[in-house]
């Protein structure tokens, strides 16, 4: 990216070389990400999936709230 850029191998040599270690934890993170969002049947469990299950949020209708 960089070539024959003094300033740039001076900061990587004192600091590291910081986008390629943010690059590699990004990958790291979608990979995690990626497995997290897989459904439950993919990691061989027989539960089924019914629909609804899961984060959803649920409007509320305008007025006072019942308690």
């Amino acid at each position: 990216m960089f070539q024959d850029s003094p300033i740039y191998d001076r900061l990587i040599a004192e600091c590291g070389d910081v986008p390629a270690q943010v690059r590699r934890e990004a990958e790291r993170v979608s990979r995690e990400l990626e497995l997290a969002m897989r459904p439950v049947q993919s990691l061989g469990y027989d539960r089924p999936h019914s629909p609804g299950t899961g984060w959803q949020r649920t409007a509320m209708l305008p007025g006072p709230r019942p308690q």
